[in-house]
């Protein structure tokens, strides 16, 4: 059995990662939106609920994290049958993969909703923001099957190359989510629990959409058939071995962004939070366009692994890498250019307005970093697409832990440059982690396209 979107991935790699990283692009710009969106509404309540948010952000990585690295494992798996041509471990893929959704949505529910107040308090959380952090956090912790399904079998989607349903469904959760928010948060009165509903009542309407296509209709490439069953071992952790690396890159941002968070706090308190988390919120949503082009480089080469075709392999990633630093530099060029206007959407307001001038100070240095960033991200969903999420997560470690949390410390708070210290070291690690993790995926791609070759 074929279909368009599977031909698609077999044939010209240039051509597939051009095509299908388009609607992977819209797809994560709008899910991006979500943040934009309750950040636009919750200014209006205030710097305590911005810095509260703000607090759950580091948390909400995690979570958001593990569906989106779940459904990469499932991406991975797939994409491979497909380019064996092995219609039925495609099948077997995407039913072990719903399993697995199932089982972590339940799990970690139950442990977030248990551990959230020390952990925010470990953050720094604090007063008033502590109680806004837990107002927008339960209800977020509580759905999480929502985003779970929704993100996760986007990722069956993206394994078959059908790129543009999976947009469809994104559309109707963003619909969703700008008209309930103000709803939620103003006309219902909720506040900051108004902002997580929303985000909550949107996913679980995408989750809804991609499973009526993939259950029901049951029109997609993969055939997913609940009543026969039969789990394998061999499969799943085939999965898991991209998927639980892919989700502990969440991980280990968020552990990251918690150090950068307390290095902010011990800076400048609430308002250096409240700067950065409105900045990060924009800096999120302009890499958005180059986590697509590098989801779609996943797809591409996981197929072209799976067929055994080296030269395909080696043309997707360095295509992608060229295409992600050009759309990088140009998204640079328009934060940079528009800063001082786009901080004002997070700091509209009387109490609010002292933000605009760190939040444009943080758009023009953080973000100098996207174009190689770009390089970098899509070496490590390269090693997602072949297989070795290891080796995606090492680099994670590398790039978040050892170069950008050390730099930050460094200018920030050892060298007492402050807030500009911060946003520098941002900047300079990511853009030095990710020169090296390229130059790692050229030498790992001339090893595997030997012993293709053999």
């Amino acid at each position: 059995m074929s279909n368009k979107n599977v031909e698609l991935m077999r044939g010209d790699p240039k051509i597939a990662v051009r095509t299908l990283a388009i609607p992977i692009m819209i797809s994560m710009l709008l899910t991006a939106s979500y943040n934009i969106i309750d950040g636009i509404w919750v200014a209006g309540l205030g710097q305590a609920a911005i810095a509260g948010i703000g607090f759950v952000t580091p948390i909400f990585m995690i979570l958001n994290g593990v569906s989106v690295g779940l459904g990469n494992g499932a991406t991975s798996s797939i994409s491979r049958a497909v380019g064996a041509k092995n219609h039925e471990k495609a099948n077997q893929a995407a039913t072990h993969s719903l399993l697995i959704f199932l089982v972590a949505s339940i799990l970690l529910t139950i442990i977030f909703l248990i551990i959230q107040e020390p952990l925010l308090v470990s953050y720094g959380a604090a007063g008033q923001a502590l109680e806004e952090a837990i107002k927008y956090g339960t209800p977020l912790f509580s759905g999480l099957f929502g985003f779970m399904f929704a993100n996760g079998a986007s990722g069956i989607l993206r394994g078959e190359g059908d790129m543009k349903r999976a947009m469809y469904a994104v559309i109707v959760s963003v619909i969703f989510n700008a008209i309930l928010d103000p709803i939620f948060i103003y006309v219902l009165g909720l506040g900051s629990a108004g902002a997580s509903l929303a985000t909550i009542f949107s996913s679980i309407a995408s989750a809804i959409v991609i499973m009526y296509w993939i259950l029901i209709k049951k029109d997609t490439y993969v055939e997913v058939n609940l009543k026969d069953f039969k789990f394998d071992s061999k499969i799943a952790m085939d999965i898991l071995k991209v998927g639980i690396p892919a989700s502990l890159d969440m991980f280990v941002m968020s552990i990251a962004m918690s150090l950068y968070l307390v290095f902010i706090s011990t800076i400048s308190g609430e308002f250096g939070i409240a700067a950065f988390t409105s900045g990060q919120r924009l800096y999120l949503f302009a890499i958005m366009p180059l986590t697509a082009i590098a989801s779609a480089v996943a797809a591409v080469t996981g197929s072209s692994y799976g067929a055994r075709n080296g030269e395909n392999l080696s043309v997707a990633h360095m295509y992608g890498v060229k295409f992600g630093i050009a759309f990088g530099t140009a998204v640079t060029i328009i934060l940079i250019g528009l800063a001082p206007q786009l901080a004002t959407l997070f700091a509209y307001t009387p109490e609010t307005a002292v933000l605009v001038p760190e939040i444009t100070r943080f758009l023009q240095i953080a973000c100098l970093c996207l174009p190689l960033t770009a390089a970098g991200m899509v070496s490590s969903f390269f090693y997602q697409g072949i297989g070795k999420g290891a080796i995606s997560l090492g680099w994670t470690i590398v790039r978040e832990v050892i170069f950008t949390v050390s730099f930050t410390y460094l200018f920030g708070i050892y060298l007492g440059w402050g807030l500009i210290g911060i946003w520098t070291g941002l900047a300079l690690g990511r853009v030095i982690s990710s020169i090296l993790n390229f130059i790692f995926a050229r030498y790992t791609i001339k090893i595997i396209r030997k012993r293709l070759e053999i």
